[in-house]
């Protein structure tokens, strides 16, 4: 791990209608907040960037999300990630208008990779994020998923970071849904596997509770980035808190 590198602690909020919702492995879903007064909140305590998925918007084909981006936008003034039903380059150019900075892309590119070059080619490979929701297998690695941890794909999680950086991919964004939701620390096997595969940066998510969680991904599995929700949204700690647990690891943050 390079200690130049400065990493990143991102805020994750899941929208489902007007409200940031949570769940354990993506399911059983609960209402935790408003989506404004949260990113306010995050944005004033010194988080590096925010990621909102709309967990329905796959499902029900359509997106719901970008009057809650509009909203952001106003007054939150980091980089602004928006993932759920992006499904072409429209769906993309209206996020980016609407105030995000980067889309997540799952389903849409497994189901057409070179969707991932095109958008590329078009809005620039540093706002492109491919989403993977990635699930333990039976006889070892991961697969990845979609529609929130769902519905499966056959597709080698690891395998599928690698092709989506070769379509010019600018980041992964990998959640863990045996972990999400349950407090019980990331899957580090599984980040360490992802990091090792790309050299584009890696986003990491679900499971965190504690602020060695933290430290772990960062200074062991070697990734640029972590985003945490739960941890947030139940006020168990603050960006803030968990900035100076881990500048007191030696992790080297942002400013």
């Amino acid at each position: 791990m390079s200690h130049a590198r400065l990493v990143r602690l991102i805020g994750r909020l899941d929208i489902k209608g007007p409200n940031v919702i949570k769940g354990i492995h993506l399911e059983g879903l609960r209402v935790v907040g408003n989506p404004g007064e949260l990113a306010r909140r995050y944005y004033a305590d010194g988080v590096d960037e925010l990621i909102y998925m709309d967990s329905v918007a796959s499902l029900y084909e359509r997106n719901s999300i970008l009057p809650i981006i509009e909203e952001a936008a106003s007054d939150v003034f980091v980089p602004l990630t928006v993932g759920g039903g992006m499904r072409s380059l429209d769906d993309i150019k209206a996020a980016l208008r609407s105030g995000a900075d980067k889309v997540a892309i799952n389903t849409a590119a497994l189901r057409r990779p070179p969707f991932i070059t095109e958008a590329s080619r078009a809005f620039g490979s540093q706002c492109v994020v491919i989403s993977i929701e990635a699930k333990s297998r039976p006889e070892g690695g991961w697969e990845a998923y979609v529609d929130n941890g769902r519905e499966r794909t056959g597709r080698d999680a690891i395998d599928w970071a690698r092709e989506a950086e070769q379509l010019c991919a600018g980041e992964i964004l990998v959640t863990s849904v045996d972990r999400e939701g349950t407090r019980r620390g990331f899957d580090h096997a599984l980040f360490q596997a992802m990091q090792a595969a790309v050299s584009i940066p890696v986003i990491g998510c679900g499971g965190a509770w504690e602020h060695e969680h933290l430290r772990q991904a960062y200074a062991d599995d070697g990734l640029e980035a972590i985003a945490v929700a739960s941890l947030l949204h139940y006020g168990h700690s603050t960006v803030a808190e968990m900035k100076r647990s881990l500048a007191g690891s030696g992790v080297g943050l942002r400013q």
